[in-house]
Protein backbone atom coordinates (compact mmCIF):
# COMPACT_ATOMS: atom_id res chain seq x y z
CA UNK A 1 0.00 0.00 0.00
CA UNK A 2 1.67 3.24 -0.98
CA UNK A 3 2.03 5.73 1.87
CA UNK A 4 2.97 9.10 2.40
CA UNK A 5 6.62 10.36 3.26
CA UNK A 6 5.15 11.60 6.44
CA UNK A 7 3.56 8.44 7.14
CA UNK A 8 6.23 6.12 6.66
CA UNK A 9 8.47 8.45 8.98
CA UNK A 10 6.01 8.10 11.79
CA UNK A 11 6.01 4.34 11.23
CA UNK A 12 9.30 4.10 12.26
CA UNK A 13 9.31 5.94 15.02
CA UNK A 14 6.34 4.19 16.31
CA UNK A 15 6.43 0.36 15.17
CA UNK A 16 7.58 -1.72 18.42
CA UNK A 17 11.13 -3.05 18.12
CA UNK A 18 11.76 -6.74 18.04
CA UNK A 19 13.55 -6.31 21.32
CA UNK A 20 10.40 -4.79 22.95
CA UNK A 21 8.24 -7.42 20.95
CA UNK A 22 10.21 -10.21 21.99
CA UNK A 23 10.46 -9.02 25.78
CA UNK A 24 6.89 -7.85 26.18
CA UNK A 25 5.53 -11.79 24.67
CA UNK A 26 8.16 -13.26 26.79
CA UNK A 27 6.21 -11.96 29.97
CA UNK A 28 3.09 -12.56 28.17
CA UNK A 29 3.91 -16.18 27.45
CA UNK A 30 5.05 -16.84 31.45
CA UNK A 31 1.57 -15.38 32.42
CA UNK A 32 -0.62 -17.24 30.36
CA UNK A 33 1.44 -20.45 31.42
CA UNK A 34 0.87 -19.72 35.32
CA UNK A 35 -2.69 -19.46 34.76
CA UNK A 36 -3.04 -22.55 32.67
CA UNK A 37 -0.95 -24.75 35.07
CA UNK A 38 -3.11 -23.76 38.18
CA UNK A 39 -5.81 -25.89 36.33
CA UNK A 40 -8.57 -23.47 37.53
CA UNK A 41 -8.34 -21.32 34.19
CA UNK A 42 -7.21 -20.93 30.86
CA UNK A 43 -5.15 -17.86 30.36
CA UNK A 44 -5.44 -15.46 26.80
CA UNK A 45 -3.48 -12.42 26.18
CA UNK A 46 -6.14 -10.02 24.78
CA UNK A 47 -5.74 -6.08 24.21
CA UNK A 48 -3.38 -4.73 21.35
CA UNK A 49 0.08 -6.74 22.51
CA UNK A 50 -2.81 -9.99 21.30
CA UNK A 51 -3.42 -8.36 18.04
CA UNK A 52 0.43 -6.40 17.46
CA UNK A 53 -1.54 -3.12 17.17
CA UNK A 54 0.32 -1.59 20.09
CA UNK A 55 2.70 1.79 19.73
CA UNK A 56 6.17 1.53 21.32
CA UNK A 57 6.46 2.38 24.29
CA UNK A 58 3.18 1.32 25.68
CA UNK A 59 3.68 -1.02 28.09
CA UNK A 60 0.19 -2.63 29.15
CA UNK A 61 -0.13 -5.47 28.80
CA UNK A 62 -3.70 -7.57 29.35
CA UNK A 63 -3.81 -11.38 30.63
CA UNK A 64 -7.41 -12.79 31.04
CA UNK A 65 -8.45 -15.84 33.31
CA UNK A 66 -11.16 -17.56 31.53
CA UNK A 67 -13.36 -19.83 33.99
CA UNK A 68 -15.81 -22.28 33.64
CA UNK A 69 -19.51 -20.50 32.81
CA UNK A 70 -21.06 -22.52 34.98
CA UNK A 71 -18.95 -20.93 38.11
CA UNK A 72 -21.16 -18.86 40.23
CA UNK A 73 -20.38 -15.02 39.86
CA UNK A 74 -19.38 -14.75 43.52
CA UNK A 75 -16.68 -17.80 43.23
CA UNK A 76 -15.48 -16.16 40.13
CA UNK A 77 -14.35 -13.28 41.70
CA UNK A 78 -13.18 -14.51 44.66
CA UNK A 79 -11.18 -17.77 42.71
CA UNK A 80 -10.18 -15.11 40.20
CA UNK A 81 -8.89 -12.80 42.36
CA UNK A 82 -6.99 -15.96 44.34
CA UNK A 83 -5.41 -17.17 41.15
CA UNK A 84 -4.57 -13.50 40.32
CA UNK A 85 -2.96 -12.48 43.34
CA UNK A 86 -0.89 -15.49 43.25
CA UNK A 87 0.90 -14.63 39.96
CA UNK A 88 1.48 -11.52 41.13
CA UNK A 89 3.29 -12.26 44.06
CA UNK A 90 5.29 -14.95 41.68
CA UNK A 91 5.81 -12.62 38.92
CA UNK A 92 5.17 -9.22 40.10
CA UNK A 93 6.19 -6.09 41.80
CA UNK A 94 3.35 -4.98 43.70
CA UNK A 95 -0.02 -5.79 44.05
CA UNK A 96 -3.06 -3.79 43.08
CA UNK A 97 -6.59 -4.35 43.73
CA UNK A 98 -8.92 -2.95 40.80
CA UNK A 99 -12.14 -2.80 39.72
CA UNK A 100 -14.15 -2.83 36.77
CA UNK A 101 -17.61 -4.74 36.38
CA UNK A 102 -15.81 -6.94 39.13
CA UNK A 103 -12.31 -6.96 40.67
CA UNK A 104 -8.99 -7.75 38.83
CA UNK A 105 -4.91 -7.72 40.00
CA UNK A 106 -2.80 -5.20 38.75
CA UNK A 107 0.83 -5.58 38.83
CA UNK A 108 4.20 -4.65 37.40
CA UNK A 109 5.64 -7.55 35.82
CA UNK A 110 9.42 -6.57 34.09
CA UNK A 111 8.89 -2.99 33.88
CA UNK A 112 5.15 -4.06 32.18
CA UNK A 113 1.66 -2.98 33.70
CA UNK A 114 -0.08 -5.82 33.60
CA UNK A 115 -3.99 -6.59 34.33
CA UNK A 116 -4.65 -10.22 35.36
CA UNK A 117 -8.73 -10.32 34.99
CA UNK A 118 -10.92 -13.02 35.48
CA UNK A 119 -14.18 -13.58 33.08
CA UNK A 120 -16.46 -16.75 32.40
CA UNK A 121 -15.12 -18.56 28.96
CA UNK A 122 -18.45 -18.24 27.05
CA UNK A 123 -19.56 -19.82 23.71
CA UNK A 124 -20.78 -16.42 22.52
CA UNK A 125 -20.28 -13.17 22.80
CA UNK A 126 -24.16 -12.90 23.21
CA UNK A 127 -23.90 -14.90 25.79
CA UNK A 128 -21.46 -12.97 28.15
CA UNK A 129 -22.30 -12.79 31.52
CA UNK A 130 -20.17 -9.88 32.73
CA UNK A 131 -18.61 -7.19 30.09
CA UNK A 132 -15.41 -8.78 29.93
CA UNK A 133 -16.50 -11.56 28.73
CA UNK A 134 -16.93 -10.04 25.57
CA UNK A 135 -12.70 -8.99 24.96
CA UNK A 136 -11.37 -12.32 24.29
CA UNK A 137 -14.20 -12.01 21.24
CA UNK A 138 -12.53 -8.74 20.43
CA UNK A 139 -9.13 -10.17 20.54
CA UNK A 140 -10.02 -13.21 17.97
CA UNK A 141 -11.99 -11.02 15.40
CA UNK A 142 -9.34 -8.32 15.09
CA UNK A 143 -6.43 -11.34 14.64
CA UNK A 144 -8.51 -13.06 12.12
CA UNK A 145 -9.00 -9.42 9.93
CA UNK A 146 -6.24 -7.54 10.45
CA UNK A 147 -3.69 -8.95 8.47
CA UNK A 148 -2.39 -6.32 5.79
CA UNK A 149 -3.81 -3.22 8.35
CA UNK A 150 -1.61 -3.02 11.50
CA UNK A 151 -0.08 -0.11 10.13
CA UNK A 152 -2.78 1.39 9.82
CA UNK A 153 -3.97 0.74 12.82
CA UNK A 154 -0.65 2.40 14.36
CA UNK A 155 -1.20 5.25 12.30
CA UNK A 156 -4.73 5.68 13.41
CA UNK A 157 -3.80 5.91 16.85
CA UNK A 158 -1.11 7.46 17.22
CA UNK A 159 -2.98 10.31 15.18
CA UNK A 160 -5.67 10.35 17.60
CA UNK A 161 -3.31 10.40 20.36
CA UNK A 162 -1.47 13.59 19.38
CA UNK A 163 -5.17 14.77 18.95
CA UNK A 164 -6.01 14.26 22.46
CA UNK A 165 -8.90 12.28 21.33
CA UNK A 166 -7.67 8.90 22.19
CA UNK A 167 -9.37 6.41 24.93
CA UNK A 168 -12.96 5.67 25.86
CA UNK A 169 -12.53 6.57 29.47
CA UNK A 170 -14.89 9.50 31.05
CA UNK A 171 -12.49 12.01 31.23
CA UNK A 172 -11.34 11.85 27.56
CA UNK A 173 -14.62 10.55 25.69
CA UNK A 174 -12.85 9.30 22.64
CA UNK A 175 -11.83 6.73 20.09
CA UNK A 176 -10.64 3.20 22.20
CA UNK A 177 -8.32 0.93 20.73
CA UNK A 178 -10.91 -1.60 19.06
CA UNK A 179 -12.76 1.28 17.64
CA UNK A 180 -9.86 2.57 15.96
CA UNK A 181 -9.31 -1.18 14.31
CA UNK A 182 -12.55 -1.39 13.32
CA UNK A 183 -12.79 2.04 11.45
CA UNK A 184 -9.66 1.25 9.91
CA UNK A 185 -10.78 -2.02 8.71
CA UNK A 186 -14.61 -0.96 7.40
CA UNK A 187 -12.76 1.86 5.47
CA UNK A 188 -9.61 -0.34 4.15
CA UNK A 189 -6.55 1.21 5.78
CA UNK A 190 -5.55 4.79 7.00
CA UNK A 191 -5.81 7.12 4.23
CA UNK A 192 -9.51 5.70 3.11
CA UNK A 193 -10.72 6.55 6.69
CA UNK A 194 -9.17 10.06 6.82
CA UNK A 195 -11.00 10.48 3.56
CA UNK A 196 -14.25 9.01 5.05
CA UNK A 197 -14.40 10.89 8.16
CA UNK A 198 -14.22 13.98 6.31
CA UNK A 199 -17.69 13.75 5.59
CA UNK A 200 -19.56 12.46 8.43
CA UNK A 201 -22.42 13.69 9.59
CA UNK A 202 -23.78 12.47 13.80
CA UNK A 203 -26.17 9.77 13.76
CA UNK A 204 -23.52 7.82 10.79
CA UNK A 205 -23.36 4.02 11.24
CA UNK A 206 -21.07 1.23 10.68
CA UNK A 207 -22.14 -2.03 10.54
CA UNK A 208 -19.04 -4.31 9.39
CA UNK A 209 -21.14 -7.48 9.82
CA UNK A 210 -24.64 -6.45 8.52
CA UNK A 211 -26.33 -7.45 11.77
CA UNK A 212 -27.46 -4.50 13.61
CA UNK A 213 -30.15 -5.83 15.99
CA UNK A 214 -30.94 -2.58 18.18
CA UNK A 215 -31.16 1.17 17.14
CA UNK A 216 -28.75 3.73 18.60
CA UNK A 217 -28.98 7.72 19.07
CA UNK A 218 -25.28 7.93 20.00
CA UNK A 219 -22.97 10.62 17.46
CA UNK A 220 -21.50 7.43 16.17
CA UNK A 221 -22.84 3.89 15.78
CA UNK A 222 -20.10 1.25 14.97
CA UNK A 223 -22.20 -2.24 15.70
CA UNK A 224 -19.53 -4.34 17.25
CA UNK A 225 -19.41 -7.42 15.04
CA UNK A 226 -19.29 -9.98 17.57
CA UNK A 227 -22.69 -8.58 19.31
CA UNK A 228 -25.01 -6.97 17.15
CA UNK A 229 -26.61 -5.32 20.12
CA UNK A 230 -24.03 -2.83 20.53
CA UNK A 231 -22.37 -0.21 19.67
CA UNK A 232 -18.34 -0.13 19.91
CA UNK A 233 -18.44 4.09 19.81
CA UNK A 234 -21.32 4.25 22.50
CA UNK A 235 -18.72 6.06 24.61
CA UNK A 236 -17.83 8.52 21.99
CA UNK A 237 -18.84 12.16 22.46
CA UNK A 238 -19.66 13.89 19.96
CA UNK A 239 -17.14 16.65 20.55
CA UNK A 240 -14.31 14.42 19.70
CA UNK A 241 -15.91 12.75 16.94
CA UNK A 242 -16.05 16.12 15.33
CA UNK A 243 -12.55 17.06 16.94
CA UNK A 244 -11.71 14.15 14.92
CA UNK A 245 -13.38 15.16 11.58
CA UNK A 246 -11.65 19.11 11.89
CA UNK A 247 -7.87 17.05 11.81
CA UNK A 248 -9.19 14.06 9.41
CA UNK A 249 -9.43 17.34 7.07
CA UNK A 250 -6.79 19.54 7.79
CA UNK A 251 -4.82 16.23 7.36
CA UNK A 252 -6.22 15.32 4.18
CA UNK A 253 -5.76 19.26 2.63
CA UNK A 254 -2.24 19.18 4.33
CA UNK A 255 -0.84 15.86 5.36
CA UNK A 256 2.70 16.34 7.67
CA UNK A 257 4.05 14.97 10.34
CA UNK A 258 2.78 16.74 12.88
CA UNK A 259 -0.18 15.52 13.11
CA UNK A 260 1.06 12.72 14.39
CA UNK A 261 2.56 14.77 17.23
CA UNK A 262 0.72 15.24 20.59
CA UNK A 263 -0.28 18.75 21.31
CA UNK A 264 1.97 20.89 23.58
CA UNK A 265 0.30 23.09 25.90
CA UNK A 266 1.88 25.95 27.84
CA UNK A 267 0.30 26.66 31.04
CA UNK A 268 -0.30 29.98 32.26
CA UNK A 269 1.28 32.29 34.97
CA UNK A 270 -0.82 33.61 37.45
CA UNK A 271 -0.20 37.34 36.38
CA UNK A 272 -0.52 35.65 32.87
CA UNK A 273 -4.17 34.25 33.97
CA UNK A 274 -5.38 37.43 35.83
CA UNK A 275 -4.29 39.28 32.65
CA UNK A 276 -6.06 37.31 30.30
CA UNK A 277 -9.38 37.45 32.82
CA UNK A 278 -9.12 41.10 33.08
CA UNK A 279 -9.13 41.12 29.17
CA UNK A 280 -12.18 38.40 28.65
CA UNK A 281 -14.05 41.07 31.28
CA UNK A 282 -15.66 37.80 32.67
CA UNK A 283 -16.30 36.71 35.73
CA UNK A 284 -15.01 33.21 37.03
CA UNK A 285 -15.97 31.34 40.10
CA UNK A 286 -14.49 27.65 41.19
CA UNK A 287 -16.02 25.65 43.38
CA UNK A 288 -13.52 23.39 44.67
CA UNK A 289 -13.72 20.03 47.00
CA UNK A 290 -11.99 17.16 48.61
CA UNK A 291 -11.89 14.26 45.37
CA UNK A 292 -14.34 11.52 46.86
CA UNK A 293 -12.11 8.15 46.77
CA UNK A 294 -14.09 6.34 44.26
CA UNK A 295 -12.93 5.80 40.53
CA UNK A 296 -12.15 8.33 38.07
CA UNK A 297 -15.03 6.53 35.56
CA UNK A 298 -17.30 6.85 38.68
CA UNK A 299 -16.85 10.34 39.53
CA UNK A 300 -16.21 11.93 36.47
CA UNK A 301 -19.71 11.76 35.06
CA UNK A 302 -21.04 12.54 38.65
CA UNK A 303 -18.84 16.18 38.38
CA UNK A 304 -20.27 16.67 34.93
CA UNK A 305 -23.93 16.11 36.38
CA UNK A 306 -23.14 18.36 39.69
CA UNK A 307 -21.64 21.08 36.98
CA UNK A 308 -24.68 21.15 34.91
CA UNK A 309 -26.80 21.41 37.94
CA UNK A 310 -24.94 24.66 39.31
CA UNK A 311 -24.60 25.78 35.83
CA UNK A 312 -28.20 25.54 35.29
CA UNK A 313 -29.45 26.85 38.34
CA UNK A 314 -27.01 30.03 37.54
CA UNK A 315 -28.61 30.45 34.56
CA UNK A 316 -32.01 30.23 35.62
CA UNK A 317 -30.95 33.30 38.80
CA UNK A 318 -29.93 35.28 35.41
CA UNK A 319 -26.52 34.76 35.86
CA UNK A 320 -25.84 33.67 32.21
CA UNK A 321 -23.15 31.11 32.45
CA UNK A 322 -21.08 31.43 29.15
CA UNK A 323 -18.68 28.29 29.65
CA UNK A 324 -18.33 25.76 32.65
CA UNK A 325 -16.14 22.69 33.11
CA UNK A 326 -15.43 20.37 35.17
CA UNK A 327 -11.85 19.00 36.47
CA UNK A 328 -10.80 15.80 38.98
CA UNK A 329 -7.63 15.73 40.20
CA UNK A 330 -5.83 13.75 42.69
CA UNK A 331 -6.63 15.87 46.01
CA UNK A 332 -8.92 18.33 44.77
CA UNK A 333 -11.76 18.76 42.54
CA UNK A 334 -13.57 21.71 40.90
CA UNK A 335 -16.44 23.03 39.30
CA UNK A 336 -15.36 26.24 37.01
CA UNK A 337 -18.41 28.73 36.00
CA UNK A 338 -17.17 32.06 33.18
CA UNK A 339 -20.62 34.33 33.88
CA UNK A 340 -21.30 36.89 31.59
CA UNK A 341 -23.33 38.76 34.55
CA UNK A 342 -21.95 38.78 38.24
CA UNK A 343 -24.75 40.97 39.99
CA UNK A 344 -28.41 41.69 39.05
CA UNK A 345 -30.54 44.16 40.42
CA UNK A 346 -33.29 43.50 43.22
CA UNK A 347 -35.90 43.39 41.13
CA UNK A 348 -36.97 40.08 39.08
CA UNK A 349 -40.02 39.58 36.63
CA UNK A 350 -41.72 36.40 37.33
CA UNK A 351 -43.86 34.58 34.83
CA UNK A 352 -47.20 33.30 35.74
CA UNK A 353 -49.92 31.16 34.33
CA UNK A 354 -52.29 32.24 31.58
CA UNK A 355 -55.22 34.31 32.17
CA UNK A 356 -57.24 31.13 31.40
CA UNK A 357 -55.62 28.45 33.52
CA UNK A 358 -58.14 29.05 36.11
CA UNK A 359 -57.22 26.61 38.76
CA UNK A 360 -53.31 27.91 38.79
CA UNK A 361 -54.49 31.55 38.48
CA UNK A 362 -55.80 31.21 41.75
CA UNK A 363 -52.92 30.01 43.32
CA UNK A 364 -50.69 32.34 41.34
CA UNK A 365 -52.68 35.20 42.69
CA UNK A 366 -52.59 33.85 46.82
CA UNK A 367 -48.86 33.53 46.39
CA UNK A 368 -47.75 37.13 44.35
CA UNK A 369 -50.02 39.39 45.80
CA UNK A 370 -47.95 40.68 48.72
CA UNK A 371 -44.69 41.43 48.82
CA UNK A 372 -43.97 42.26 44.89
CA UNK A 373 -42.39 45.42 43.49
CA UNK A 374 -45.49 45.22 41.18
CA UNK A 375 -48.27 43.05 39.96
CA UNK A 376 -49.78 40.54 39.61
CA UNK A 377 -50.80 41.84 35.90
CA UNK A 378 -51.75 40.32 32.64
CA UNK A 379 -49.41 40.65 29.58
CA UNK A 380 -50.24 39.31 26.09
CA UNK A 381 -52.57 36.46 27.54
CA UNK A 382 -50.36 35.69 30.61
CA UNK A 383 -49.95 37.01 34.48
CA UNK A 384 -46.68 38.52 35.24
CA UNK A 385 -45.05 39.33 39.07
CA UNK A 386 -42.19 42.01 39.45
CA UNK A 387 -40.74 40.45 43.08
CA UNK A 388 -37.46 40.98 45.38
CA UNK A 389 -34.55 38.58 43.69
CA UNK A 390 -33.46 35.82 46.01
CA UNK A 391 -30.04 36.34 45.10
CA UNK A 392 -28.60 39.85 43.24
CA UNK A 393 -24.60 38.44 43.36
CA UNK A 394 -24.18 35.33 41.94
CA UNK A 395 -20.96 34.68 44.61
CA UNK A 396 -23.99 34.93 47.36
CA UNK A 397 -25.65 32.00 46.03
CA UNK A 398 -22.77 30.13 45.27
CA UNK A 399 -21.97 30.36 49.14
CA UNK A 400 -25.24 29.75 49.92
CA UNK A 401 -27.33 26.28 50.40
CA UNK A 402 -28.84 26.70 47.36
CA UNK A 403 -26.10 24.47 45.63
CA UNK A 404 -27.16 21.82 47.43
CA UNK A 405 -30.67 21.59 46.43
CA UNK A 406 -30.05 20.74 42.76
CA UNK A 407 -29.26 17.76 41.47
CA UNK A 408 -25.75 16.69 42.38
CA UNK A 409 -23.57 13.83 41.56
CA UNK A 410 -23.87 11.37 44.96
CA UNK A 411 -20.27 11.15 46.19
CA UNK A 412 -20.13 14.73 44.73
CA UNK A 413 -23.01 16.23 47.06
CA UNK A 414 -21.49 14.05 49.94
CA UNK A 415 -18.07 16.02 49.57
CA UNK A 416 -19.83 19.12 49.11
CA UNK A 417 -22.23 18.53 52.33
CA UNK A 418 -18.62 18.66 54.45
CA UNK A 419 -18.04 22.19 53.10
CA UNK A 420 -16.54 23.94 49.78
CA UNK A 421 -14.37 26.30 48.49
CA UNK A 422 -15.42 29.33 46.45
CA UNK A 423 -12.91 30.96 44.85
CA UNK A 424 -13.03 33.99 42.59
CA UNK A 425 -11.57 35.89 39.37
CA UNK A 426 -7.59 35.93 40.06
CA UNK A 427 -8.38 33.65 43.15
CA UNK A 428 -9.05 31.02 41.01
CA UNK A 429 -5.75 30.14 40.26
CA UNK A 430 -4.25 27.22 41.95
CA UNK A 431 -1.19 25.46 41.86
CA UNK A 432 -2.87 21.90 41.42
CA UNK A 433 -5.40 22.80 38.34
CA UNK A 434 -2.71 25.32 36.40
CA UNK A 435 -3.09 22.86 33.41
CA UNK A 436 -7.20 22.72 33.34
CA UNK A 437 -7.33 26.68 34.27
CA UNK A 438 -4.77 27.23 31.43
CA UNK A 439 -6.61 25.11 28.71
CA UNK A 440 -9.74 26.79 29.92
CA UNK A 441 -8.59 30.34 29.07
CA UNK A 442 -7.03 28.95 25.60
CA UNK A 443 -8.97 26.88 24.37
CA UNK A 444 -8.60 25.94 20.97
CA UNK A 445 -9.59 23.47 18.11
CA UNK A 446 -7.12 20.39 17.82
CA UNK A 447 -6.58 21.98 14.22
CA UNK A 448 -5.56 25.20 15.38
CA UNK A 449 -3.28 23.89 17.78
CA UNK A 450 -1.48 21.81 15.42
CA UNK A 451 -1.15 24.59 12.51
CA UNK A 452 -0.19 27.11 15.41
CA UNK A 453 2.87 24.93 15.83
CA UNK A 454 1.90 24.12 19.37
CA UNK A 455 3.21 20.72 19.36
CA UNK A 456 5.33 18.47 20.67
CA UNK A 457 8.66 18.14 18.91
CA UNK A 458 9.20 14.37 18.78
CA UNK A 459 7.25 11.33 18.37
CA UNK A 460 7.60 8.20 20.70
Amino acid sequence: MSRLPCEEQVLEKIRPSREEHNHIWEVACALVDAVNDSGAARGMVVGSVARDTWITGDRDLDVFMLFDPALPRAELEHQGLDLARQIATRFGEGMREKYSEHPYINTTVAGLDVDLVPCYAVHTATGIQSAVDRTPFHTRYIRKHIDGFVDDVLLMKQFAKAGGIYGSDHVTEGFAGYLCELLVLHYGGFAPLIEGAGGWRPGMVIDIADHQAKAFDDPLVVIDPVDPKRNVAASLSLTRMFEFVELARGYAAEPGIEFFMPRMETPLTREQFGALLVERGTHLYAIVVPTPHVLPDVLIPQLRKSMDAIGGMLDRYGFCVSRMEACREEEHCMLLFELLVEELPPLKRHMGPNVWNAANVEKFLEKYTEGAFSGPYIDDGRYYVEIPRKHTRAVEMLRSPSPLKVALGKHVKIAMEEGWTLHLGGEVWQEEFVAFLSSFLQKQSPLLLVRKGRVKPHLP
